[in-house]
């Protein structure tokens, strides 16, 4: 008995509801929270001591971009504004993150169906009474016949347990991730070429030094030469004022070693040959701008390294839902519509030739051997080890901040002393040549308070530069003015489809 066309009707409708139907199902596997970080309520060493200026957090904060403009220094603005352009590096991230951007659309397209088209065309000849094609009359010997077949084909997963969705959820997220590590690369980069570049002008700096001092040497055997060729020093005083001469002229070379190769690694980092950079010489800055620090907790927001391994545990949270989903059956919708006949334009046009089908099948697996539950037990773990990961970044972003507010902090205290030193030193050169003059002190008096002095200058300009680095370091542990927002949103990751229905696009965005 053949049903009736209302129960047919009906059929239908049903069978074309059930992809919605299916779709609306949950997905398998545990939701994503954020895990808790290790932090500590305040940072150890933020606190006031002589010398050591801190901003308030209230009342500024890091560019959010161009973070070292807090230098005022034009140079050092135009190279850093290069590096995001041109490092060859910071493109390979770039290049990462396009990658996992493309991966995102390839596995989104498995929520979508399948649709294929086929045309077919065969040509048949006949012997002596031999059947026709449909097999009811006999044909003509000799006689050739064309068939042709042409109609489309849809298969559609219905992902009723999410497996797919989870997929698509651990892509986004991975691509979050590799946005983040290219944030990251880039301020590495920068920190990178702004320590290079104060350690130049630390050089530069370390360059007048010297030459100062070989000034200061020659001017001290002129006067012992003097002094020789008037019979009142020995010959002994114009050796020593020569050695010490020639000493400080070689180290005035070495600084000129070290100078250009700082020069070289900044050339490289802003994408260019060495040979295509020469920056002018200037002095190091004796200033180290006030940096504002808030609370550790900040930093989950911040850092941008964090950021990355907070969104790969959410990553792996989202693997363990798609290898949960595989122990449930597969269900497909199947369609398809096929026409056929002799005649590419009649025959294809007759009712008589066309046939469909419409039909659902589930695939279920028996037996695996545990490799379902090995998948899911694999899924924890790695799961579990995105958030130690997590974790011990967070202690090591902690660790980094509070060293640098301890450097800066030691440092200013320590520069503030060495200053003394080096103004009694300078005072004791000048004392002990002028009783050489005298006649009241040997020259090698003069050498050791000259030798001093300079090792004291050395130092304190050392320690100055330590506090430029310092500064740079500090702030890239805090961020070097990145927050979290500016990763691009699961939306955006994933634009919304009008063919996916509204709960499934929710469903992918969480």
């Amino acid at each position: 008995m053949r049903p009736s066309s209302t129960a047919r009707r009906s059929a239908r409708l049903a069978l074309a509801a059930l992809p919605l139907l299916a779709l609306a199902g949950c997905m398998v596997g545990p939701k994503y929270h954020r895990p808790a970080a290790i932090v500590s309520p305040r940072f150890k060493e933020l606190r006031p001591e002589p010398g050591w200026e801190m901003a308030n957090p209230k009342l500024a904060e890091l560019p959010k971009h161009d973070w070292w403009t807090i230098y005022n220094d034009p140079v050092l603005n135009g190279l850093e504004s290069q590096v995001a352009i041109s490092n060859q590096n910071i493109k390979e991230y770039e290049a990462s993150y396009r990658n996992a951007r493309a991966l995102i659309d390839s596995v989104r397209a498995q929520l979508f169906p399948t649709i294929s088209g086929s045309l077919g065309f065969d040509r048949d000849g006949h012997g002596a009474g031999s059947l026709s094609s449909s097999g009811s009359n006999y044909a003509k010997a000799g006689s050739t016949y064309n068939t042709y077949d042409i109609g489309p084909s849809a298969s559609w997963d219905l992902d009723i347990w999410g497996k797919i969705r989870r997929q698509v959820q651990e892509q986004v997220t991975a691509a979050q991730a590799s946005a983040a590590d290219l944030a990251n690369a880039t301020l590495s980069y920068q920190a990178q070429l702004a320590t290079a570049y104060f350690n130049m002008r630390y050089q530069d700096s370390l360059t007048d030094l010297l030459q100062r001092y070989v000034n200061f040497n020659e001017q001290a055997l002129r006067i012992t030469q003097n002094q020789f060729d008037a019979g009142t020093a020995d010959p002994t005083a114009v050796l020593q004022a020569r050695t010490t001469l020639e000493q400080n002229r070689a180290s005035l070379i070495q600084a000129g070693i070290n100078r250009a190769q700082y020069e070289h690694a900044i050339a490289v980092l802003i994408g260019k040959p060495p040979a295509d950079v020469t920056i002018a010489p200037a002095p190091l800055s004796r200033t180290v701008p006030p940096i504002p620090v808030s609370v550790p907790a900040d930093l989950l927001q911040r850092r941008p390294d964090i950021a990355a391994a907070e969104r790969t545990m959410e990553q792996y949270n989202a693997m363990i839902g798609a290898d949960m989903a595989a122990f449930y059956p597969d269900i497909t919708i199947n369609a398809s519509y096929e026409q056929s006949g002799g005649d590419p334009v009649t025959s294809l046009m007759s009712a008589m030739n066309r046939v469909w089908s419409l039909g659902a099948s589930a695939t279920e697996i028996l037996f695996e051997g545990g490799s379902r539950t090995a998948a899911v037990h694999e899924a924890n773990a790695q799961y579990d080890n995105a958030v130690a990961t997590y974790r011990q970044t967070v202690l090591t972003a902690l660790q980094n901040t509070e060293d640098q507010l301890s450097n800066l902090r030691i440092l200013a205290q320590q520069s503030v002393q060495q200053q003394k030193a080096l103004d009694f030193a300078n005072r004791t050169v000048e004392v002990s040549l002028n009783q050489y003059r005298a006649g009241t002190e040997i020259y090698t008096t003069v050498i050791t308070n000259e030798n001093s002095a300079l090792s004291d200058a050395e130092t304190l300009l050392g320690i100055q530069q330590q506090r430029m680095v310092d500064s740079v370091s500090l702030v890239q542990a805090l961020g070097g003015g990145w927050d979290a927002s500016r990763l691009p949103s699961k939306n955006s990751l994933q634009k919304d489809n009008p063919l996916l229905p509204s709960f499934i696009q929710k469903d992918t965005n969480k």
